[in-house]
């Protein structure tokens, strides 16, 4: 597979994978590094979490940004089939938007520490993300039939 076989929706999806990936595990080495010899809870991670989501953003901005300059030709190009793909992997993803939310409302109800319900959030948020993007590349890899 080459950058030549994919469409700029295929391109921008590995995009935000690889960024997400790379910014979760920034901010996991960080708060792990940190943690030693106190326990995580105590352990500063609103800064480090902000940094690591903001990171993200302009991060993924950047490499769209780049995906349209190194292939103009085929930015704006977005047919049905990129729209019903992008559809079912966001669908597919939300599962662990659903599954951090409900995560973080039962940590919150048994009267955790922040520390874990933040991170059960960002955790659901980051793996909503990467499963909605597998979703999406197997979807172009190995065919999508919609309904």
């Amino acid at each position: 597979m080459t950058s030549a076989d994919m469409t700029s929706e295929e391109k921008n999806t590995w995009v935000y994978a690889v960024v997400t990936f790379c910014s979760y595990g920034a901010y996991l080495a960080i708060i792990l590094g940190r943690a030693r010899g106190i326990p995580l809870t105590a352990v500063h991670y609103v800064g480090p979490m902000l940094w690591s989501i903001g990171g993200a953003i302009l991060a993924s901005i950047l490499g769209h940004v780049a995906v349209g300059i190194a292939w103009p030709k085929d930015c704006d190009k977005k047919d049905q089939r990129d729209r019903e793909i992008h559809q079912f992997g966001e669908y597919i993803g939300q599962s662990f938007a659903v599954i951090g939310g409900v995560a973080a409302l039962v940590l919150s109800m048994a009267e955790v520490a922040h520390f874990w319900i933040a991170n059960a959030i960002y955790l659901g948020f980051v793996l909503s993300a990467l499963l909605g993007s597998a979703a999406k590349l197997v979807a172009y890899r190995r065919g999508f039939q919609s309904c």
